[in-house]
């Protein structure tokens, strides 16, 4: 009775070689696309871990679609993803490939991986490399898992991505450090945090580190607004003041933010701009538990013989979204959480 209960709880929560999908292949490829996400290790190592509980081959693709036009394939045993599981970036790194955006250079990318043997790829990647994971697996018969991580979380058809928690936490150190000083010295600081055109990590740092204010994308802000809630906060008698800046052109960024206030505010604003800081670094423990499920999440669909899908998280549950139904938009914040900003800033 013991051992049937182990057994079922195998088949419950991960793929086992007695159950079996309709076409289930012996050998599987992963590749991380885009920019970096803490976190990417982890997914690597669960992906190659559980493959293997499933007598699955797997091998690593060097530098994403780059390394699938040109067959750039490492074998990864068990032993090959040991003590990677805290480690930031990616063992397989990653490259942008212009030519794996054509129908040729997709159809040379899926003949390399069928004249090796291999019928199912993992995609590990952002917005930008769901978009090619869609065009590879609607133009071949490769099984395509595509799972999320991205630092900007803007990736849809999931909750969160990959790395999103790592750089908000990296970003909130930064800023926790960066208010000591405002207020030692009665100093107002743009602070700017990385996102694209997405205000995820602005909205989410802001609001953990008080900012009083914050600018981004989805709901830019005038400068005298901006103006004016500095102004009310000093009247309060608050004797610093952060506002957090989305990167990009669609808020113009910290710099030229803090450049239109200066004068107006009785001292020069004080800018930092925390760039690719928040790219590297050891994931949370949060985003290594997230990687390590969609991980095993993206096997257990291959085995399973799903659709090609995005392995996502939604409510706490790792959901597949086949990626035929996945929105071509990307993901849209709450903007009702900027006005939490602002009565939390009271």
């Amino acid at each position: 009775m013991e051992e049937q209960s182990k057994q079922d709880h195998l088949c419950k929560d991960q793929p086992h070689p007695n159950r079996r999908g309709p076409s289930y292949p012996h050998k599987m490829a992963v590749l991380t696309a885009g920019g970096d996400a803490p976190g990417m290790n982890a997914a690597i190592r669960s992906v190659v871990r559980v493959a293997g509980a499933a007598d699955i081959e797997v091998v690593g693709v060097q530098r994403a679609f780059e390394g699938l036009l040109f067959g750039k394939f490492t074998p990864l045993p068990s032993r090959a993803v040991a003590n990677i599981i805290q480690r930031g970036g990616t063992i397989l790194e990653t490259s942008r490939s212009e030519q794996f955006r054509t129908p040729g250079g997709r159809a040379r990318a899926a003949e390399n991986l069928h004249y090796n043997g291999i019928g199912a790829l993992v995609i590990i990647g952002g917005d930008g490399s769901l978009q090619g994971a869609r065009a590879l697996a609607a133009e071949s018969d490769l099984k395509v898992m595509f799972i999320p991580a991205s630092i900007d979380n803007d990736v849809p058809g999931s909750d969160f991505s990959i790395g999103f928690d790592t750089a908000v936490n990296t970003a909130l150190d930064a800023i926790d450090r960066i208010r000591d000083t405002a207020f030692a010295h009665e100093r107002l600081f743009f602070v700017e945090v990385m996102g694209r055109d997405s205000g995820f990590i602005a909205l989410a740092v802001a609001i953990a580190g008080g900012a009083e204010a914050v600018v981004i994308p989805e709901m830019p802000i005038e400068v005298e607004e901006l103006i004016r809630r500095v102004e009310e906060s000093q009247a309060r008698g608050k004797r610093s003041s952060i506002v957090v800046v989305s990167e990009g052109p669609r808020t113009g960024g910290a710099m030229k933010l803090a450049n239109a206030v200066d004068g107006r505010l009785g001292d020069a604003a004080r800018v930092v701009v925390l760039g690719h800081i928040q790219r590297g670094g050891s994931p949370t423990a949060r985003d290594r538990l997230l990687a390590s499920r969609m991980g095993a999440g993206a096997v257990k669909a291959i085995v399973d013989g799903r659709l090609s899908s995005l392995v996502g998280e939604h409510r706490g549950e790792i959901i597949f979204v086949p990626l035929t139904e996945v929105p071509e938009k990307s993901r849209t914040l709450d903007t009702e959480l900027i006005e939490l900003v602002t009565l939390l800033s009271l």
